[in-house]
Parts: structure tokens; sequence; C-alpha cells
């Protein structure tokens, strides 16, 4: 066997196993994917790296900033994998791909087969070079890839059937949904409080209505549509306090809250190791005000704080006290939720955190999940549901909880 053949025999092989391992883990549950991922050489669009990295479970960083923030890349697998089960893409549909790296778009490639159109773009110049070597070198020279701010879309190619955003957005351009078609989705990795879930939405009317939520991690947003979360350091910068939206009004508040003994309040709410509780997440993001997330610098880390994970953790402010999750081992496979607060209100602070705990637990903790509903932003509150209101530049979200028979006399 000549080297060419022995790399292309070995490329197979990692190719498949990916497959089947994305298989396994459920994330890829629909034929049409499996086959579009059995197919497209992901090692192609990743040639900076070896066949086993390209085929790994991992992100492949394509470039970084001067500081070293990554601001391209190829998405892990299952991240990719996940979005495509959530926008369901088909034969002949036309497809818009929002932030590109090639792979993704080969993939989409697949599944809307010869008779569909699928178009990428990205602001990064490098990035649309390497996208249109990377599908050319690959046989998909027919995706259309287009450099631009996608804050308007890409209008020559409209309308879509479908439009897959694939880094992490803050807002909603009205462009996105004005160039989906009639019946189309709209599936994006929307940052809401700090949370960022990728969902898919389709359209109602004036509004948008999510079909499905999904945990994800993205590559934050450039150009128009960029908004930075706001940074409170404590401590020097051994804790900091981010907030997307309602930063405080009186930062200096919490200048002595870490003077103040730490208060703990516990849930009696029990979780087994390993499982997730995002929605756990969104229900604190939706009831408290003052909602932000909590980091602690590895390198700065005296313990003061000890928050269920150090690099994010859910919190809340309220003036001069915050307070955090936190966790205890019950024994080898459960823990219990709780609360730590500093600052002169933190016992009052951390049983208000804690009361949202436990009315997740009896409410939530096994439904589906909030609507998550995306209206114009000149809408009054008045013309809105009920539930929490994001505002954003172009739009209002609107989180909203079912109501659950176990939450009846609460």
């Amino acid at each position: 066997m000549t080297e060419v053949t022995t790399g292309s025999a070995r490329a197979d092989k990692l190719r498949n196993r990916l497959t089947d391992e994305l298989v396994a883990e459920g994330t890829i549950t629909s034929e049409d994917v499996e086959a579009a991922f059995r197919t497209v050489p992901r090692h192609l669009f990743a040639p900076e790296v070896t066949l086993e990295r390209a085929y790994a479970q991992d992100i492949v960083v394509i470039k970084k900033d001067e500081r070293g923030t990554t601001i391209s890349s190829v998405s892990a697998p299952s991240i990719q994998a996940m979005m495509l089960e959530q926008a369901r893409l088909g034969p002949g549909m036309r497809v818009l791909e929002i932030g590109s790296g090639g792979f993704n778009a080969a993939l989409m490639a697949e599944l809307v087969g010869p008779d569909g159109e699928v178009t990428t773009v990205d602001i990064d110049p490098d990035v649309v070079d390497r996208a249109r070597r990377c599908l050319n070198d690959a046989g998909y020279s027919r995706v259309n890839v287009v450099r631009g701010d996608a804050e308007g879309g890409v209008p020559q190619y409209a309308p879509y059937d479908r439009i897959v955003v694939t880094f992490g957005a803050w807002d909603l351009p009205p462009a996105w949904v004005e160039q989906l078609a009639q019946g189309g989705s709209l599936t994006v990795p929307l940052r809401m409080r700090s949370l960022t879930r990728s969902v898919t939405f389709t359209r109602t009317g004036d509004h948008l209505v999510s079909q499905s939520a999904q945990v994800c991690g993205f590559v934050a947003a450039r150009g128009i549509g960029a908004r930075d979360e706001r940074l409170l350091l404590l401590r020097g910068k051994e804790i900091g306090l981010r907030f997307d939206e309602q930063f405080p009004d009186n930062p200096e508040l919490l200048d002595g809250a870490l003077d103040t003994p730490r208060v703990e309040s516990w849930t009696g709410v029990r979780i087994e190791r390993m499982v997730p509780f995002d929605t756990l997440q969104l229900w604190l993001a939706t009831a408290l005000d003052g909602y932000c997330r909590i980091a602690v610098d590895p390198g700065l880390d005296t313990g003061l704080v000890s928050p269920i994970t150090r690099r994010s953790t859910d919190a809340v402010v309220d003036g001069g006290s915050f307070a955090y999750l936190a966790a205890r081992r019950l024994d080898e496979t459960m823990a219990e939720f709780g609360v730590h607060a500093f600052g002169p209100q933190a016992a009052a602070l951390a049983e208000t955190m804690a009361d949202q705990v436990r009315v997740w637990d009896r409410r939530h903790r096994r439904g589906p999940g909030p609507r998550i509903a995306v209206y114009p932003g000149h809408l009054p509150c008045t013309a809105l549901p009920d539930g929490r209101v994001i505002d954003k530049r172009h739009v209002r979200i609107v989180l909203s909880w079912p109501t659950t028979e176990s939450s009846a006399g609460d």
C-alpha cells in the first residue's frame, strides 16, 4: 500500500470511530446526520493537526488574536452534530451558515444534497479563504463562501429554509429573521444573562418561539453584533463577577463584602454526581434579579469562596451582598445544593437563592425547561407574555416556564 492509501484508510477508520462514538452517546440520532459524518473528511478541514487530533472529540483552534483569545475554530464534533440534529436539514433546502470553518458547511451540503444550496459567511478574510480552499480540496466547491459581517445576513442567496449560527450571539439581528423562508427555522447559540444555549426557533406571527434548547459553548460574535460581558473584580483579581445585563448601579458597595463571615444555607435538594442541572441555571437566571456568574482565578485562589465550579457558577448580587451556588458531598454518588453568601444581607440573600433552588426542584426539575420567545424590540411590556424579559439591541427575549402538576398548591 502507498503512503496515501495508508493515510486514507487510517482517516476512514478514525472518521467511522468518531461517528460511532457520537451515535453511542446519543448526540447523533438520525441516519442522515450519521451518513454525513461518515462521509465528510474532517481532516481536510484541519490540515494543521494530526489525523488523530482532527478526529478527536474536541475543538481545533484555527486562529487567536494578539491577546491569545480564540476568535475562530472548528467546533467540537459533538456540538456540530447536536446543532445539525436541532436544525433538521433535508434534501433540497437552502441553508445559511453564519460563522464559517468549512467542515460544518460540508456536512450541510451532504444533508441538503445536489438540489439544495449551502451558503457560509464569515467576517474574517483569513477564515473565508481557508474555508473556501478546504471546501474545494474536499470536493464541496458548490458551497457559496461569502466574506462579510453577518449582521445583515446574506441577502443575495435568500430566502433560507434554515439558518444556523456557529458563534455565540448576544442579539438576533432583524435580517436573520427577514431572510428566513416561510416555515423556516433559526438555530443559534444565544447568550441570555451570561448563559448560552443553542436554540432552534420557528417563526410564529411577529415573533420566534423555541423548539429546542441545548447547552453549548462557542467563540463569541465579532463585528457589529459583538457585546462583551462586564466584569466586577473582588479581592484584587482573585474573584470575578460577570454580568450580561443589570450591572450593579453601585458596585463599590461590594468592596467590603468578603470581610464579613460567610453564611451558608443548605437546600435539602440532592443531585447525583455527573448529572446535568442546566435547567436550574436557567431558572435562577429567570427568577433572580441581580443574576450573574462567579469565577475564581485558579492562580490566585485562596479558597475564600468555593462555588460548584470555579470557572463559572450561578451567583446573585443585591446591594453590598452577593451569593453563589455551592454543593457538599453526601456520599460517593450524591451531593446537596447549597448557597454561600457574603455581605451585610448575606443571610437573607442566601435564603432567597436557596428558596429558588427548592422551587426549581419542586416545579421544574423534571420538566421541559423554559419557553424562549423572541419579540420585536419596540413592543411594550404590556404586549409580552409573563416571564423574565431580557432586552437586547434589536429584540426582547422572554423566558417563561410551564406550570406543572407538582406546583399545584405551592
